[in-house]
Protein backbone atom coordinates (compact mmCIF):
# COMPACT_ATOMS: atom_id res chain seq x y z
CA UNK A 1 0.00 0.00 0.00
CA UNK A 2 1.55 3.76 -0.92
CA UNK A 3 2.71 5.39 1.87
CA UNK A 4 1.31 8.72 3.19
CA UNK A 5 3.94 11.12 1.80
CA UNK A 6 5.33 14.16 3.79
CA UNK A 7 8.33 15.92 3.20
CA UNK A 8 11.33 14.04 4.04
CA UNK A 9 14.80 16.11 5.18
CA UNK A 10 17.44 16.29 2.09
CA UNK A 11 20.50 13.39 2.53
CA UNK A 12 23.46 13.13 0.77
CA UNK A 13 21.32 11.22 -2.66
CA UNK A 14 21.80 12.93 -5.62
CA UNK A 15 19.57 15.39 -6.36
CA UNK A 16 17.77 15.02 -10.00
CA UNK A 17 18.30 18.16 -12.92
CA UNK A 18 15.21 19.93 -13.58
CA UNK A 19 14.43 19.23 -16.68
CA UNK A 20 12.36 21.05 -19.86
CA UNK A 21 8.72 19.56 -19.33
CA UNK A 22 9.46 19.09 -23.43
CA UNK A 23 12.08 16.07 -22.21
CA UNK A 24 15.66 16.42 -22.98
CA UNK A 25 15.27 14.77 -26.39
CA UNK A 26 12.20 16.14 -28.16
CA UNK A 27 8.65 15.01 -27.84
CA UNK A 28 8.19 11.89 -26.47
CA UNK A 29 8.12 8.58 -28.43
CA UNK A 30 9.63 10.38 -31.12
CA UNK A 31 11.90 8.45 -33.06
CA UNK A 32 15.40 8.37 -32.19
CA UNK A 33 14.79 10.48 -29.30
CA UNK A 34 15.89 9.04 -25.41
CA UNK A 35 13.65 7.67 -23.52
CA UNK A 36 11.15 10.14 -21.96
CA UNK A 37 12.06 10.76 -17.71
CA UNK A 38 9.77 10.06 -15.16
CA UNK A 39 9.15 10.82 -11.90
CA UNK A 40 7.46 8.60 -9.72
CA UNK A 41 5.59 10.12 -6.38
CA UNK A 42 5.15 7.42 -3.72
CA UNK A 43 6.97 3.95 -3.49
CA UNK A 44 4.68 1.75 -1.50
CA UNK A 45 4.49 -2.30 -3.16
CA UNK A 46 2.46 -0.64 -6.25
CA UNK A 47 4.52 2.77 -6.88
CA UNK A 48 7.74 0.51 -6.42
CA UNK A 49 6.23 -1.71 -9.22
CA UNK A 50 5.66 1.29 -11.29
CA UNK A 51 9.48 2.66 -10.81
CA UNK A 52 11.08 -0.67 -11.68
CA UNK A 53 9.12 -1.19 -14.78
CA UNK A 54 10.21 2.56 -15.75
CA UNK A 55 13.85 1.75 -15.27
CA UNK A 56 13.65 -1.85 -16.52
CA UNK A 57 12.89 0.27 -19.96
CA UNK A 58 15.60 2.38 -19.77
CA UNK A 59 13.65 6.06 -18.74
CA UNK A 60 15.76 7.88 -16.38
CA UNK A 61 13.37 7.54 -13.44
CA UNK A 62 13.37 10.48 -10.37
CA UNK A 63 11.58 8.60 -7.43
CA UNK A 64 10.49 10.13 -4.46
CA UNK A 65 8.74 8.85 -0.95
CA UNK A 66 7.97 10.14 2.85
CA UNK A 67 10.61 7.33 3.60
CA UNK A 68 13.95 7.85 1.95
CA UNK A 69 14.78 3.97 2.90
CA UNK A 70 11.89 2.96 0.23
CA UNK A 71 13.91 4.35 -2.36
CA UNK A 72 17.09 2.73 -1.94
CA UNK A 73 16.33 -0.88 -4.09
CA UNK A 74 15.71 1.53 -6.76
CA UNK A 75 18.48 4.17 -6.55
CA UNK A 76 20.80 1.03 -6.11
CA UNK A 77 19.06 -0.13 -10.03
CA UNK A 78 19.52 3.56 -11.21
CA UNK A 79 16.94 5.74 -9.67
CA UNK A 80 17.31 9.00 -8.13
CA UNK A 81 15.80 10.18 -5.64
CA UNK A 82 15.06 13.33 -5.00
CA UNK A 83 15.05 14.94 -1.32
CA UNK A 84 11.88 16.94 -1.60
CA UNK A 85 8.32 16.71 -3.73
CA UNK A 86 9.56 19.99 -5.82
CA UNK A 87 12.98 18.40 -7.07
CA UNK A 88 10.95 15.28 -8.32
CA UNK A 89 8.08 17.37 -9.97
CA UNK A 90 11.06 19.95 -11.94
CA UNK A 91 13.18 16.72 -13.02
CA UNK A 92 10.96 15.77 -15.70
CA UNK A 93 8.05 16.36 -18.01
CA UNK A 94 5.47 13.46 -16.57
CA UNK A 95 4.86 12.68 -12.98
CA UNK A 96 3.03 9.63 -11.73
CA UNK A 97 1.82 9.63 -8.69
CA UNK A 98 0.66 6.09 -6.73
CA UNK A 99 0.25 7.62 -3.01
CA UNK A 100 -2.66 6.39 0.09
CA UNK A 101 -4.97 8.59 -1.32
CA UNK A 102 -5.76 12.32 -3.51
CA UNK A 103 -5.56 14.52 -0.24
CA UNK A 104 -2.15 12.76 0.17
CA UNK A 105 -1.48 13.62 -3.03
CA UNK A 106 -2.46 17.56 -2.73
CA UNK A 107 -0.17 17.88 0.38
CA UNK A 108 2.70 16.34 -1.73
CA UNK A 109 1.98 18.89 -4.44
CA UNK A 110 1.50 21.83 -2.34
CA UNK A 111 4.71 24.38 -2.62
CA UNK A 112 5.57 22.40 -6.30
CA UNK A 113 2.44 24.85 -8.34
CA UNK A 114 4.90 27.16 -10.22
CA UNK A 115 6.93 24.01 -11.86
CA UNK A 116 3.86 22.28 -12.71
CA UNK A 117 2.75 24.20 -16.02
CA UNK A 118 3.50 21.97 -18.89
CA UNK A 119 4.11 18.71 -17.09
CA UNK A 120 1.23 15.78 -16.92
CA UNK A 121 0.34 14.24 -14.12
CA UNK A 122 -1.22 10.85 -14.29
CA UNK A 123 -2.84 10.11 -10.84
CA UNK A 124 -2.59 6.12 -10.36
CA UNK A 125 -4.36 6.89 -6.75
CA UNK A 126 -6.99 5.10 -5.88
CA UNK A 127 -9.93 7.57 -5.93
CA UNK A 128 -13.68 8.39 -6.23
CA UNK A 129 -14.96 9.66 -9.97
CA UNK A 130 -15.41 13.24 -7.98
CA UNK A 131 -12.28 13.85 -6.36
CA UNK A 132 -10.60 12.62 -9.98
CA UNK A 133 -12.80 15.75 -11.53
CA UNK A 134 -11.72 18.16 -8.94
CA UNK A 135 -8.28 17.15 -9.07
CA UNK A 136 -8.88 18.07 -13.32
CA UNK A 137 -9.75 21.17 -13.08
CA UNK A 138 -7.25 22.00 -10.42
CA UNK A 139 -4.52 20.55 -12.88
CA UNK A 140 -5.79 22.45 -15.28
CA UNK A 141 -5.66 25.67 -13.26
CA UNK A 142 -2.10 25.30 -13.13
CA UNK A 143 -1.84 24.38 -16.66
CA UNK A 144 -0.95 20.85 -15.94
CA UNK A 145 -2.42 18.09 -18.10
CA UNK A 146 -4.17 15.68 -15.98
CA UNK A 147 -4.63 11.68 -16.50
CA UNK A 148 -6.66 9.60 -13.54
CA UNK A 149 -6.17 6.01 -14.08
CA UNK A 150 -6.50 2.73 -12.32
CA UNK A 151 -4.28 -0.25 -12.36
CA UNK A 152 -5.98 -3.44 -13.17
CA UNK A 153 -2.93 -5.64 -12.00
CA UNK A 154 -1.42 -6.30 -8.62
CA UNK A 155 2.15 -5.13 -8.58
CA UNK A 156 3.76 -8.35 -9.37
CA UNK A 157 2.14 -7.89 -12.76
CA UNK A 158 3.17 -4.73 -13.54
CA UNK A 159 5.16 -4.44 -17.13
CA UNK A 160 4.09 -7.85 -17.82
CA UNK A 161 1.31 -9.22 -21.09
CA UNK A 162 -1.67 -8.95 -18.52
CA UNK A 163 -1.15 -5.66 -17.44
CA UNK A 164 -3.86 -3.12 -18.36
CA UNK A 165 -4.08 0.37 -17.02
CA UNK A 166 -7.26 2.78 -17.34
CA UNK A 167 -6.72 6.15 -18.44
CA UNK A 168 -9.53 8.84 -18.32
CA UNK A 169 -8.56 12.79 -19.04
CA UNK A 170 -6.63 14.94 -21.07
CA UNK A 171 -6.48 12.94 -24.51
CA UNK A 172 -3.71 15.14 -25.78
CA UNK A 173 -1.81 13.77 -22.39
CA UNK A 174 -2.39 10.36 -23.19
CA UNK A 175 -1.56 10.73 -26.81
CA UNK A 176 2.00 12.09 -26.06
CA UNK A 177 3.02 9.74 -23.02
CA UNK A 178 1.58 6.43 -24.62
CA UNK A 179 4.98 4.64 -25.23
CA UNK A 180 5.86 5.37 -21.92
CA UNK A 181 2.91 4.51 -19.88
CA UNK A 182 2.62 1.42 -22.56
CA UNK A 183 6.07 0.51 -20.30
CA UNK A 184 3.44 -0.53 -17.32
CA UNK A 185 1.10 -2.32 -19.40
CA UNK A 186 -1.82 -1.83 -22.25
CA UNK A 187 -2.77 1.58 -21.66
CA UNK A 188 -6.36 1.68 -22.26
CA UNK A 189 -8.24 5.56 -23.43
CA UNK A 190 -11.54 6.05 -21.61
CA UNK A 191 -11.90 9.63 -22.47
CA UNK A 192 -11.83 13.04 -21.35
CA UNK A 193 -14.01 12.61 -18.41
CA UNK A 194 -11.41 12.20 -15.80
CA UNK A 195 -13.53 10.47 -13.60
CA UNK A 196 -14.36 7.37 -15.65
CA UNK A 197 -11.45 5.68 -15.02
CA UNK A 198 -12.15 5.47 -11.62
CA UNK A 199 -15.87 4.73 -12.11
CA UNK A 200 -14.50 1.70 -14.33
CA UNK A 201 -12.08 0.45 -11.36
CA UNK A 202 -14.99 0.20 -9.00
CA UNK A 203 -17.28 -1.17 -11.56
CA UNK A 204 -15.08 -3.74 -12.54
CA UNK A 205 -13.65 -4.94 -8.88
CA UNK A 206 -17.34 -5.70 -8.35
CA UNK A 207 -17.08 -7.85 -11.33
CA UNK A 208 -14.21 -9.98 -10.34
CA UNK A 209 -15.68 -9.98 -6.37
CA UNK A 210 -18.83 -11.39 -7.93
CA UNK A 211 -16.96 -13.78 -10.00
CA UNK A 212 -14.90 -15.03 -7.64
CA UNK A 213 -17.62 -15.52 -5.17
CA UNK A 214 -19.22 -17.46 -7.78
CA UNK A 215 -16.80 -19.69 -8.42
CA UNK A 216 -15.96 -20.51 -5.11
CA UNK A 217 -19.60 -21.16 -4.32
CA UNK A 218 -19.01 -24.01 -6.92
CA UNK A 219 -16.00 -25.12 -5.79
CA UNK A 220 -17.45 -25.85 -2.61
CA UNK A 221 -20.36 -27.40 -4.42
CA UNK A 222 -18.64 -30.05 -6.03
CA UNK A 223 -15.54 -29.90 -3.53
CA UNK A 224 -18.55 -31.40 -1.12
CA UNK A 225 -18.62 -34.61 -3.59
CA UNK A 226 -14.52 -35.04 -3.82
CA UNK A 227 -14.43 -33.06 -6.60
CA UNK A 228 -10.69 -31.28 -6.64
CA UNK A 229 -11.13 -27.30 -6.94
CA UNK A 230 -8.26 -27.60 -9.48
CA UNK A 231 -10.43 -30.28 -11.50
CA UNK A 232 -13.42 -27.92 -11.54
CA UNK A 233 -11.48 -24.90 -12.84
CA UNK A 234 -10.42 -25.75 -16.29
CA UNK A 235 -14.14 -26.40 -16.78
CA UNK A 236 -15.09 -23.46 -14.90
CA UNK A 237 -13.09 -20.71 -16.54
CA UNK A 238 -13.67 -22.42 -20.19
CA UNK A 239 -17.22 -21.83 -19.44
CA UNK A 240 -16.53 -18.28 -18.31
CA UNK A 241 -14.41 -17.03 -21.19
CA UNK A 242 -16.44 -19.21 -23.73
CA UNK A 243 -20.76 -19.12 -23.44
CA UNK A 244 -20.60 -16.33 -19.78
CA UNK A 245 -18.70 -13.66 -21.97
CA UNK A 246 -21.02 -14.58 -24.80
CA UNK A 247 -23.97 -13.69 -22.98
CA UNK A 248 -22.61 -10.45 -21.39
CA UNK A 249 -21.80 -9.31 -24.50
CA UNK A 250 -25.85 -9.74 -25.97
CA UNK A 251 -26.87 -8.83 -22.89
CA UNK A 252 -24.82 -5.23 -23.14
CA UNK A 253 -27.24 -4.07 -26.22
CA UNK A 254 -30.35 -5.31 -24.71
CA UNK A 255 -29.63 -3.11 -21.01
CA UNK A 256 -28.72 0.07 -23.45
CA UNK A 257 -31.68 -0.72 -25.36
CA UNK A 258 -34.26 -1.57 -22.39
CA UNK A 259 -35.28 -4.61 -24.18
CA UNK A 260 -34.75 -7.79 -22.88
CA UNK A 261 -35.98 -10.64 -24.99
CA UNK A 262 -35.66 -14.33 -23.59
CA UNK A 263 -34.68 -15.94 -26.78
CA UNK A 264 -31.58 -17.85 -25.74
CA UNK A 265 -33.21 -18.22 -21.53
CA UNK A 266 -35.90 -16.39 -20.16
CA UNK A 267 -35.80 -15.72 -16.77
CA UNK A 268 -38.67 -18.74 -15.41
CA UNK A 269 -36.08 -20.67 -17.08
CA UNK A 270 -33.25 -19.13 -15.04
CA UNK A 271 -35.05 -19.41 -11.54
CA UNK A 272 -36.18 -23.00 -12.38
CA UNK A 273 -32.03 -24.02 -12.49
CA UNK A 274 -31.70 -21.31 -9.35
CA UNK A 275 -33.53 -23.74 -7.55
CA UNK A 276 -31.77 -26.54 -8.51
CA UNK A 277 -28.39 -25.11 -7.31
CA UNK A 278 -30.56 -24.38 -4.09
CA UNK A 279 -31.10 -27.34 -3.34
CA UNK A 280 -27.92 -29.37 -4.28
CA UNK A 281 -26.20 -26.95 -1.78
CA UNK A 282 -28.62 -27.51 0.81
CA UNK A 283 -28.27 -31.30 0.46
CA UNK A 284 -24.32 -30.97 1.09
CA UNK A 285 -24.49 -28.57 3.74
CA UNK A 286 -22.82 -25.55 1.53
CA UNK A 287 -23.71 -22.07 2.50
CA UNK A 288 -26.82 -20.75 0.67
CA UNK A 289 -26.44 -16.80 0.76
CA UNK A 290 -25.11 -16.03 -2.37
CA UNK A 291 -27.51 -18.33 -4.40
CA UNK A 292 -30.51 -17.28 -2.15
CA UNK A 293 -29.75 -13.38 -2.74
CA UNK A 294 -29.76 -14.49 -7.13
CA UNK A 295 -33.20 -16.16 -6.68
CA UNK A 296 -34.33 -13.56 -4.43
CA UNK A 297 -33.44 -10.69 -7.42
CA UNK A 298 -34.80 -13.36 -10.16
CA UNK A 299 -38.01 -14.38 -8.56
CA UNK A 300 -39.10 -10.28 -7.95
CA UNK A 301 -38.83 -9.94 -11.45
CA UNK A 302 -40.53 -13.06 -12.31
CA UNK A 303 -43.55 -11.92 -9.83
CA UNK A 304 -43.32 -8.44 -11.66
CA UNK A 305 -44.50 -10.22 -14.82
CA UNK A 306 -40.81 -10.67 -16.50
CA UNK A 307 -40.91 -14.37 -16.51
CA UNK A 308 -40.36 -14.63 -20.15
CA UNK A 309 -37.44 -12.05 -20.29
CA UNK A 310 -34.10 -12.12 -20.35
CA UNK A 311 -31.46 -12.30 -17.55
CA UNK A 312 -30.55 -8.81 -18.73
CA UNK A 313 -34.03 -7.75 -17.46
CA UNK A 314 -32.68 -7.91 -14.09
CA UNK A 315 -30.33 -4.45 -14.49
CA UNK A 316 -33.85 -2.37 -13.87
CA UNK A 317 -34.25 -3.73 -10.73
CA UNK A 318 -30.55 -3.18 -9.94
CA UNK A 319 -30.69 0.79 -11.05
CA UNK A 320 -33.78 1.53 -8.92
Amino acid sequence: MPQNPVHPAADSARAPRPADPAGPAGPAGSAGSAREPVTVLGLGAMGTALAAAFLAAGHPTTVWNRSAAKAEPLTARGAVRAATPAEAVAAGPLIVACVLDDDALRAVLAGTEHLLSGRTLVNLTSGSPEQARELAGWAAGHGLGYLDGAIMITPPGIGGPDATLLYSGAPEALARHRDTLAVLGDPVDLGPDAGIAGLYDTALLGLMWSSLSGWLQGVALVGADGVRATDFTPVATRWLSGPVAGFIGRYAAQADAGTYPGDDASLTVHLAAMEHLLHAARARGVDTELPELLARQTGRAVEAGHGADSYARLIEGIRR
